[in-house]
């Protein structure tokens, strides 16, 4: 396999434009600024360190060259107390700007989890005399113990008396043979360790009594496990031999009519923007900003071991804090760019995330193509896309985020769900109720996950409006003397307060955002066409816990004006939040989003029945939405692309395939 790659050395990095990411230096400096202002920094943690990005006047005011604000953004935790901060760091004047206490009541919430309490909370639980006893009574060794598997998981908000107030997870536990055996198939089933993370100890434990054996047939993926694979597999060649079509420029990349910034911050991972495309002799912008907010996966089962189990991956532990490494040949094909990414870990100590995101060319099929034999003009041309893409494991599930680029000026996001799915151990010959059987003596549960994109639009320029439009049936009659009419319905969304929509598949419904101070040469507003792929809203009870903390899921389209503060589709701090908040608070203001500044959040996820051949690892499922340009061009951009045939290499040669006669042949 031929691959090449390309680096974006992040520690090399001169910061040129107000959203280029926090350099090493500056997550140090940042850092240490906040330490040194804190009596005793011995128990201080870092669970959020990132650019604190000026607002948006500020970046539209930039030229190059000019000078611009730099500002960290931390906030803080006290392990020993529980007490947290945000911090506003000026790293022009090396000064602490601002310190604010925030509560951390259910009211609103904590700060996220760290990755040290995960190490934390199985130590604490693997201590525990009753939990250990708990685990003899269901037959295992003090030897076996030692090697079980203790998975914390965040607690969620149930208005539990014990709980309130406190920092906690929740820790399960699963049995392991060995130590790289597969815990996901041996659930230790009905027992739950409470653990206060300030306290540092169990505070209760919740064991059911049923003694449900403990599955021990082990499905392990590690190749050593597999056995032998199959070799009937030839190589697959990805070759650029002239190098990639992008360039790369510092955070900035140019790709075809294609210009943006990348960025990226620990809750949400990869952030694209001021994305535009050249056309009319300038770069129309389309986003200003673009990135995932939030996820949350509810789970269907309402026994002790899993009723709380809903975690907001991003809000509660870092899209971008667990991103992976990501590696040549496997993750990414072909010649790939690789952005090294400064990051902070828990104690405010800098370092450099390798390959956190990949950029790369695909082919991608048919662009476009027509055969005309009665003027034997023929012609196609084939698809490319531009992918920038990072994966980041939460757990037990593995998720890939992946934006397309392509040459008609379609945008793309794209998410892969893979992994482990959670699993229940069952009776003898029960059959598991609250999802699906994946092995004889497991089940898998069912639940939904929801992801929630924050679009902030400017469809050449700000002044943007979002329009709902419907496919309707006209009745046999006067406009429809033959049957075969239908309309296009177009309601303009007036505020964000009734902008709250689902998607409608009988309709057909799709929304528009547009640029109504602009009309092209057909007497239209360009714009971009909001393409939904089908997904269930939240089916939890619209009383319940979850359906309070993930509101945002609840409907497929938000739309509300910029406001700098209002950043996340679930609020600043949805771990232990017990109540409503993010976008379902947001839009209470009912304010206008008519010619506005305006923000689209589109929420959309997967649905999962758990079935045999998601185990031992679920092969990837997907999920995700498109934007595609309505009237926003006067004629396709596509019309540009050569003919493939001149820059494909393979064994044919030529170009015949792609531009010639066409074949009248009967």
């Amino acid at each position: 396999m031929l691959n090449t790659h390309d680096k974006t050395n992040a520690a090399q990095i001169a910061v040129v434009h107000p959203l280029d990411p926090l350099t090493f230096d500056e997550i140090r400096r940042a850092c240490e600024i906040v330490r040194a202002d804190t009596r005793d920094a011995t128990s201080l943690r870092f669970p959020w360190v990132e650019l604190l990005e000026p607002v948006k006047s500020e970046v539209d005011g930039f030229t190059a060259g000019s000078d611009f604000s730099r500002r960290a953004m931390i906030v803080t935790l006290d392990t020993s107390n529980g007490a947290a901060t945000e911090v506003v760091v000026d790293l022009r004047n090396n000064t602490l700007e601002s310190r604010k206490s925030i509560a951390t009541d259910h009211e609103h919430g904590q700060p996220p989890i760290l990755v040290e309490d995960f190490h934390r909370a199985a130590a604490i639980v693997k201590a525990n005399a009753d939990w250990r006893g708990a685990l003899k009574r269901r037959g295992l060794t003090d030897e076996e113990i030692d090697l079980v598997q203790v998975d914390p998981i965040s607690p969620g908000y149930f208005d539990f008396e014990p709980y309130k107030g406190r920092r906690i997870l929740r820790a399960v536990t699963y049995y392991r043979a060995y130590e790289k055996d597969n815990a996901y198939a041996h659930p230790v089933e009905g027992l739950v360790a409470v653990v206060d993370l300030i306290e540092g100890a169990v505070i209760s434990l919740e064991d059911d009594g049923r003694n449900v054996p403990i599955p021990r047939r082990q499905y392990n993926y590690e190749t050593a496990a597999l056995g032998a694979p199959r070799t009937d597999l030839k190589p697959l060649e990805i070759v650029q031999p002239d190098g990639p079509s992008f360039t790369v420029d510092g955070w900035k990349v140019t790709w075809q009519d294609w210009e943006f910034r990348v960025g990226f911050t620990p809750r949400e991972g990869v952030v694209l923007s001021q994305l535009g495309f050249r056309n009319e002799g300038r770069v129309r912008p389309i986003i200003y900003r673009a990135s995932v907010t939030e996820m949350a996966v509810p789970y269907a089962d309402p026994t002790p071991q899993h009723f709380a189990k809903c975690a907001f991956d991003a809000g509660e532990f870092g899209l971008g804090k667990l991103a992976n490494q990501l590696e040549l040949g496997c993750d990414c094909l072909g010649h790939i760019h690789y952005f090294d990414v400064p990051a902070s870990d828990d104690f405010g100590q800098p370092f450099i995330m390798k390959n956190a995101i990949c950029m790369h060319e695909e082919d991608y099929g048919i662009l476009w193509k027509h055969n005309e034999f009665r003027s034997n003009v023929s012609e196609t041309r084939r698809s490319r896309r531009l992918v920038i893409s990072f994966f980041a494991t939460v757990g037990n599930y593995d998720y890939g985020f992946y934006w397309y680029l392509y040459q008609d000026g379609t945008i793309q996001l794209e998410a892969k769900l893979t992994g482990i799915v959670q699993t229940a151990a069952l009776e003898n010959g029960e059959r598991y109720k609250y999802g699906g059987m994946i092995t004889p003596d497991l089940g898998g549960p069912s639940h939904q996950h929801f992801f929630n994109a924050r679009l902030h639009m400017a469809i050449d320029g700000a002044g943007n409006s979002v329009t709902q439009h419907d496919y309707r049936s006209v009745p046999l009659g006067e406009k429809s003397p033959f049957g075969n009419v239908f309309e296009v319905t177009s309601e303009l969304l007036e505020n964000e307060a009734d902008a709250a929509r689902n998607a409608d598949g009988a309709t057909g419904r799709y929304w528009k955002v547009i640029n109504p101070n602009v009309t092209n040469e057909v007497g239209n507003h360009p714009g971009y066409k909001v393409v939904v792929m089908p997904s269930p809203t939240l089916l939890a009870d619209p009383n319940s816990s979850v359906a309070k903390r993930a509101g945002f899921a609840q409907k497929h389209i938000w739309v509300t004006p910029y406001a700098p503060e209002e950043r996340f589709a679930s609020g600043d701090y949805p771990n232990q939040h017990g109540g409503e908040c993010g976008l379902p608070v947001y839009v209470r203001q009912k304010r206008s989003i008519v010619n506005q500044d305006i923000v689209l959040w589109h929420s959309f996820g997967h649905t999962h029945v758990c079935k045999p051949e998601d185990f031992p690892i679920m092969p990837v499922e997907y999920a995700g939405f498109t934007l595609k340009p309505n009237n926003f061009f006067m004629t396709s951009p596509a019309m540009t692309i050569p003919p493939a045939g001149k820059h494909h290499h393979g064994k044919s040669g030529g170009d015949a395939c792609c531009h010639g006669p066409a074949d009248t042949t009967n």
